[in-house]
């Protein structure tokens, strides 16, 4: 008898399925807007220098620059006057005594004078963001195993509610930086122990829909049984019984039962694979060389175009309503492609044309807004999209035994993409060109790895290496046989006498 098995005997889509999902799914909607956070917080306002102590004595003028428009970063060291010589007069200087910036609304920008010089700054603070969430992972995955699901979710909870008022209330930058961290890390925890709860305790149909919880969930009882909790997982068992009516089946499980019929899963826990695995078998190398390029690729340019939401000259509340709604016809659109087309096609067209996208934003001029924002959020959906494929596509590409190592993998070359993406948008100070192009011509990249992938429409889920070994040999035969039977069907020509 199997988790699965023992799990139907007490309801596996009872009344019990239904609330762990409601309560798993509602502390998750506020999870996403951290990622976005910095949108709305680090918002940079149209600013000039402010003017020198003795201003006060003439009329304060601005100097010009190449544009025609005031400059936002320095100021005339004198006051124009036309009895000083002209190149005395044109001279400029940084903006010694700070900014003035036209609006009202404190940001994090305006706090701390994150503009002109110390604009990199704002940046570095997303980049830190997400070097939490890559950091969270492990961290959390391993504290998960060895202490629990239902106490990380919870202490992950609790930590990002302390490291997020923290950073609201934050005197200076380094510390905001910090909490931040703290923040992505948190993050981290709860996307791991929601997966984790989810897969182990929620049925294959209801898994897309649920998320997180906390308090009433219980723990899981995979994790409870593996650590040996035999009495608190049966006591949990028959409480889910009971909640689906199903108490008489409850009362007949026994600890004895759990053991003898679980010893074929707990056993064949204890074999470790490890990271190595997936560079010991030629075709685990390419799927998951082929698989970091696309994740890395989708983290990337997502947020290349997620953050940007302020360059496009669009309200940028109205605009991150449109970058959000794009999502539901996004994902609509890629289900049925990967239903009907196979998963690889749609990967590897979903990358092209959002990196065909980006790229395009490199020719058209920033007068025209409304081309602009369309190819953007035609990019954004594609990549949208793009995770969405990825996160099916990688976990029927590994096999049973190696694909929460092979998640991992994947996950942490899209925290790294995500991470580095707000870092390459300073190379825009350069050329205003660069950061389009680093972009797009990574996600192309990305669309072309996702083709060397195996197609896994309609196929059973690989338990073990040798399984993905031998449909790789199929997939050769299968290509093999078309050319074999073209050339045994060519006739070679015979020379005369």
């Amino acid at each position: 008898m199997t988790f699965s098995e023992i799990l139907d005997r007490v309801g596996s889509m009872g009344p019990f399925q239904y609330l762990h999902v409601t309560l798993l799914a509602l502390p998750i909607l506020g999870i996403a807007n951290h990622n976005l956070l910095q949108i709305f917080t680090a918002t940079t306002p149209v600013h000039h220098c402010r003017p020198p102590p003795n201003a006060s004595l003439g009329p304060w003028v601005l100097p010009l620059g190449p544009n025609g428009k005031p400059e936002k970063c320095l100021r005339f060291v004198h006051l124009p006057n036309a009895s000083l010589p002209n190149d005395t007069q044109r001279a400029t200087e940084p903006c010694l005594d700070g900014w003035i910036y036209n609006s009202t609304r404190d940001t994090i920008v305006t706090e701390w004078d994150l503009v002109c010089s110390s604009n990199k700054l704002k940046e570095m603070a997303q980049s830190v963001f997400m070097a939490g969430i890559l950091v969270g992972g492990p961290v959390f995955g391993e504290l998960s195993d060895r202490f629990g699901r239902k106490p990380i979710l919870t202490w992950s909870y609790i930590m990002l509610a302390a490291s997020g008022s923290g950073a609201a209330f934050s005197p200076s930058l380094p510390v905001y930086m910090i909490f931040r961290f703290l923040c992505g890390c948190s993050i981290s925890g709860i996307s791991l122990s929601t997966v984790i709860l989810n897969v182990e305790w929620v049925p294959t149909s209801m898994r897309a829909i649920s998320s997180t919880a906390i308090g009433w969930v219980p723990e899981s009882i995979r994790w409870l049984v593996l650590s040996g909790k035999f009495s608190k997982a049966l006591k949990t068992l028959q409480r889910v019984a009971t909640f689906n009516g199903k108490k008489e089946e409850g009362k007949k499980l026994t600890v004895e039962d759990l053991k003898f019929n679980l010893q074929k899963d707990i056993t064949s826990a204890k074999i470790k694979y490890g990271l190595s695995d997936l560079f010991r078998v030629s075709i685990l190398r390419r799927v998951t060389f082929c698989l970091s390029l696309a994740w890395f690729s989708t983290g990337f340019a997502y947020y290349s175009l997620a953050m940007g939401v302020e360059e496009f000259g669009v309200n940028i509340y109205i605009l991150q309503i449109i970058f959000g709604g794009v999502d539901i016809p996004a994902k609509f659109i890629t289900i049925l492609s990967i239903s009907y087309l196979g998963r690889r096609i749609t990967q590897g067209f979903l990358l092209l044309l959002a990196g065909g996208a980006i790229l395009a934003l490199i020719f058209v001029s920033s007068e025209m807004e409304l081309l602009r924002t369309a190819l953007a959020v035609f990019g954004k959906g594609c990549l949208s999209g793009s995770f969405s494929c990825l996160f099916l596509y990688t976990s029927e590409l590994y096999p049973t035994v190696l694909r929460q190592t092979g998640m991992g993998v994947s996950n942490v070359w899209a925290r790294v993409g995500s991470m580095i993406a707000p870092l390459v948008k300073i190379t825009g100070e350069l050329q205003p060109f660069i950061p389009n192009v680093i972009f797009g011509s990574t996600a192309l990249l990305g669309g072309s790895a996702a083709f060397f992938l195996l197609e896994t429409l309609n196929r059973p889920l690989p338990e073990t290496i040798e399984d993905i070994q031998d449909w790789h040999q199929q997939t050769k035969k299968t290509k093999q046989e078309p050319e074999a039977e073209k050339a045994s069907q060519t006739i070679p020509l015979k020379s005369g006498a």
